[in-house]
């Protein structure tokens, strides 16, 4: 390939076909590169993969532990603000890009780096994930997206010619030409999509899953827990059988990812809407991020505003907008997340829960800062509550609704409940 103007790069580097591909083909356009690899919990042996970078000609090789930060500043916060995309997705891939690319820009700074690289697809979502995070982040530093580029798409028409490439230049990495379907994993989840899966009507092999059981082989008997929350943030959760109790949240989080999935809680199979236009099948297991949902949901019911949590619900799919098309860094995130802290405020307490055959169930809950009234709510004890008074709360709500059947029975319409003579 022709050369051009050096650069320094820092490229997202998994160790995988792809990345491992296009690495060589930085370093043979005359770039140095500095191999970036984001750990955010996903099972890969680091130092294997960071001796490839080497091997395949990185300059330097970072291997970034994010697994805390992605926890604390991405996990909690989304789980806390109910988001959810298209009613179904808990969002673990969009949630991971925003700190990777982060480090990545933060490398590049720290370098004295030119440009940053990935290797995402020019069809798919992590492409406007990365490339926006950069430019909120560091707007005039340049990026290189292989995957668009008329001259790699040229010369890499697909799998068999990346593999015949690697092969050439020999390349270390560990792939085949036979790849039933594309994997993505974090402390978040697993998802997979492509290959067999294209076809919505095929259902997912069960030899395919790694964080859940099928239900059929998950516990006859339930996992009882205790999960405490301080401002809608679990800070420690409890096995209520042999006592066990952690509140590292890096630790918590991954019980609730080996509890959940053993009771194989979390699996979704759905066709979503991707950012830039296209329908695409994926397949989740999100275990810990599912029972979280749940509790925290649970203990917003006796300790959330009526008002607050409506509001709240209502910019919850904006929310989850954001984050899935890569808007993590931007002001309107930014007014979203403080609105969200502050529906959060003494969301404290703690919520029991049965793990068991698919499902996360509350069994119980309390709350310091608990709205419910028991007395209040008692059909048995009065509480201060005068039931006459129900009398006009009902008649004012009831007036635009007697408005509204005169206006019908005045004009005829057949909605009207009676005719107009009445």
């Amino acid at each position: 390939m022709a050369s051009e103007t050096k650069k320094k790069v820092v490229l997202a580097y998994s160790g995988g076909l792809d990345t491992a591909c296009i690495l060589k083909t930085l370093l043979q356009k005359g770039h140095e590169v500095i191999a970036y690899v984001a750990d955010v919990g996903q099972q890969e042996d680091w130092d294997d993969i960071a001796r490839r970078a080497r091997e395949t000609g990185a300059s330097k090789v970072y291997v970034e532990d994010l697994k805390e930060e992605f926890v604390r500043e991405f996990i909690f916060p989304a789980i806390a603000g109910n988001a959810i995309y298209e009613n179904r997705y808990l969002l673990g891939t969009a949630l991971a890009r925003p700190p990777i690319a982060r480090r990545q820009v933060e490398i590049a700074t720290r370098e004295g780096a030119d440009a940053v690289a990935h290797g995402a697809t020019g069809k798919g979502n992590d492409q406007v994930r990365f490339e926006l995070a950069y430019a909120a982040l560091r707007p005039r530093l340049e990026v290189i997206a292989p995957w668009k580029d008329p001259e790699f798409l040229a010369r890499f028409q697909g799998r068999p010619d990346l593999l015949a490439f690697a092969k050439e230049n020999r390349i270390p990495v560990e792939a085949t030409a036979d790849k039933p379907y594309s994997s993505d994993e974090n402390l978040m989840h697993r998802s997979w999509e492509a290959g067999l899966l294209e076809d919505p009507a095929v259902p997912p092999r069960e030899e395919m899953f790694t964080l859940t059981r099928s239900l059929e082989d998950t516990p006859d008997t339930p996992t009882r827990i205790e999960i405490e929350f301080r401002d809608a943030v679990p800070v420690a959760v409890r096995n209520l059988e042999d006592g066990l109790e952690l509140t590292d949240p890096v630790d918590l989080f991954q019980y609730l990812n080996d509890e959940g999935g053993r009771h194989g809680i979390g699996r979704v199979d759905m066709v979503e809407n991707r950012y830039v236009g296209i329908k695409s099948r994926g397949v989740y297991e999100t275990p810990g991020g599912t029972v979280l949902h749940h509790a925290v949901r649970d203990l917003e019911g006796i300790a959330m505003d009526r008002e607050v949590l409506r509001l709240r619900d209502m910019l919850s799919p904006n929310f989850s907008e954001l984050i899935y098309n890569g808007f993590w860094f931007s002001p309107e995130m930014d007014f979203i997340q403080a609105a969200f802290r502050q529906s959060e405020k003494l969301i404290d307490g703690r919520v029991r829960l049965d793990l068991f055959r698919g499902h996360a169930i509350p069994r119980g809950r309390d709350s310091h800062s608990s709205l419910y009234d028991q007395e209040l709510s008692s059909m048995d004890v009065a509480g201060g509550y005068d039931q006459k008074d129900a009398d006009g709360f009902i008649r004012i709500n009831a007036l635009r609704l007697r408005a509204h059947q005169l206006i019908l029975r005045r004009t005829g319409d057949p909605a009207a409940t009676e005719s107009p003579e009445g």
